[in-house]
C-alpha cells in the first residue's frame, strides 16, 4: 500500500487476536501498522506482534526492493508494536534504532538489551534527516505509556501518531471508524485525557495532511472530523444527546423499573435512550455509551450490604477513566435495607463535575405506587434538563 510516493505500508492484520486478557471483544480483528519511508536513507516505523515476524519482514523486503534500512524508529514499546525489534536488528545488522530514552529503558526490560552501540536517543523537538524527509519527534508521554513519541514528516505532512487515533479492527474489514475508535480510545487511552489534550495542542501547530496510527486505517479525508472527536473524548465532553441506563437485576424487579423508566423517557420525547444489562452485555460497550452520552442512570440492587458486583465493576471502570461532566441518576432496590444509591453515589466522590439528579428511585422488592411515582418524577427531571 502506498501512503505517499515515499511512504509504504508494511503492517499486518490479525484475526486470531489474543490481547487484552479477554477484556475487549474484537470481532473484526486488529491491525498492527508499520510503515517504511524511502529516501536517501530509509526508515521503518515500528514493528508488529511476535506472531507475524516473517510476514512483516517479507513486507519490508518487498518495499525496500534490495535496499537495506538505515533506521528502525520505535515510537511505542507495547509488545504488539515492539516484539520484533530483535528480529529486525538481526536481519539488518547495520541499521540503527531510534527511540526515546524511556523507550530504551523499557527495551532492556522487555528484551534484555537496549542496543547501546546502535541506538539514537531522541526527545522533544529532535529531528532526523533522511533526505528530503525531515522527521521531527514529539513527546506524547502517557498517550498511553510514558515512553511514547509521535513523529512528524514535514515533506509529506504526515503525522505518525503511535496509538493515538487508533481503533479496533483489521484493515481488511470495512466498518464505521468512530464506533470502534471510540471504544478503543475510552477503553485504552481514556484515563489520559489531559495528556491527549496536550498532544492535540502540539499537533495543532503542524500542517498535517495524513495521520498514520499504529492501529486502524490511515486517516486522510477531513482530518477535522477525527481531531474533533478526539478533542471531545479527551476533554470528557458530551458527544451525543442521550440517556444511558445501566442496570443489574436479580429477580427481575429492578429490570421492570428500568423498563418503566425507559418507557416514560420515550413518551416524554427525550433524546435517545440506551439500556444496558450489565450482567449480560459487553461491559466495554456499556462504558463507551456512558462516555458518549450526557446522562447516565444507574440502577441496581442492594447486595451483601453493598451493590451487585457487575454494577461495582461498571462504576469502577468509569471512575478509573476519569468519568466527569455528566448527570447521574440513581435507582436502587432493596427488600429490607436499600443502600445501593448511597453506595453508588459514594463511588463518585472523587469525580469531577458530576451532577446527581434530585430524584432517587427506591424500589422495595417490587414496583409500588410510590416507586412508580418516583420513576415518573425522575423521567420528568431528566427530560426537563435535556
Amino acid at each position: 500500500m502506498h501512503i505517499t510516493d515515499d511512504i509504504r505500508y508494511v503492517g499486518v492484520n490479525d484475526h486470531e487476536i489474543d490481547l487484552f486478557e479477554g477484556q475487549y471483544v474484537v470481532p473484526n480483528g486488529m491491525a498492527y501498522n508499520s510503515y517504511v519511508i524511502l529516501d536517501e536513507k530509509t526508515a521503518v516505523m515500528d514493528t508488529v506482534s511476535e506472531h507475524f515476524t516473517q510476514p512483516w519482514l517479507d513486507n519490508i523486503k518487498t518495499e525496500l526492493a534490495g535496499r537495506a534500512p538505515d533506521y528502525l524508529i520505535v515510537q511505542h514499546m507495547e509488545p504488539d508494536h515492539s516484539a520484533n525489534i530483535g528480529a529486525f536488528m538481526r536481519a539488518y545488522p547495520d541499521a540503527r534504532i531510534v527511540a526515546s530514552d524511556r523507550a530504551f529503558a523499557m527495551m532492556k526490560n522487555f528484551y534484555g538489551t537496549d542496543y547501546p552501540q546502535r541506538r539514537v536517543v531522541v526527545g522533544e523537538g529532535d529531528t532526523l534527516t533522511l533526505g528530503r524527509h525531515i522527521l521531527t519527534f514529539i513527546s506524547a508521554a502517557m498517550v498511553h505509556w510514558p515512553e511514547v513519541t509521535v513523529t512528524y514528516d514535514s515533506f509529506d505532512k504526515v503525522l505518525f501518531s503511535a496509538d493515538a487515533f487508533g481503533k479496533f479492527g483489521a484493515l481488511d474489514v470495512r466498518e464505521d471508524w468512530a464506533c470502534e475508535a471510540r471504544r478503543y480510545y475510552i477503553g485504552i487511552v481514556g484515563k489520559y485525557g489531559v495528556q491527549v489534550q496536550a498532544l492535540l495542542k502540539k499537533a495543532a501547530g503542524l500542517a498535517i495532511e495524513k495521520i498514520c496510527p499504529l492501529h486502524g486505517p490511515v486517516l486522510t479525508d477531513d482530518l477535522s472530523y477525527y481531531v474533533g472527536l478526539y478533542n471531545t473524548w479527551s476533554s470528557y465532553g458530551v458527544e451525543s444527546d442521550g440517556i444511558v441506563i445501566a442496570y443489574t437485576s436479580v429477580y427481575g424487579n429492578t429490570k421492570k423499573a428500568v423498563e418503566l423508566l425507559a418507557k416514560r423517557l420515550q413518551e416524554k420525547g427525550c433524546a435517545k435512550v440506551t439500556v444496558n444489562d450489565l450482567a449480560r452485555c459487553d461491559m466495554a460497550e456499556a462504558v463507551e455509551d456512558a462516555f458518549r452520552y450526557g446522562k447516565l442512570v444507574l440502577a441496581t440492587t442492594t447486595y451483601n450490604g453493598d451493590i451487585f458486583p457487575f454494577m461495582r465493576t461498571f462504576i469502577e471502570s468509569l471512575v478509573e477513566r476519569n468519568y466527569q461532566n455528566r448527570t447521574v441518576a440513581l435507582l436502587e432496590n432493596g427488600s429490607w435495607g436499600p443502600i445501593a444509591a448511597k453506595v453508588m453515589r459514594g463511588m463518585f466522590e472523587k469525580s469531577k463535575n458530576i451532577a446527581f439528579a434530585e430524584t432517587v428511585v427506591t424500589v422495595r422488592s417490587a414496583l409500588s405506587t410510590q416507586s412508580d411515582r418516583q420513576v415518573e418524577e425522575l423521567a420528568e427531571e431528566l427530560c426537563r434538563k435535556e
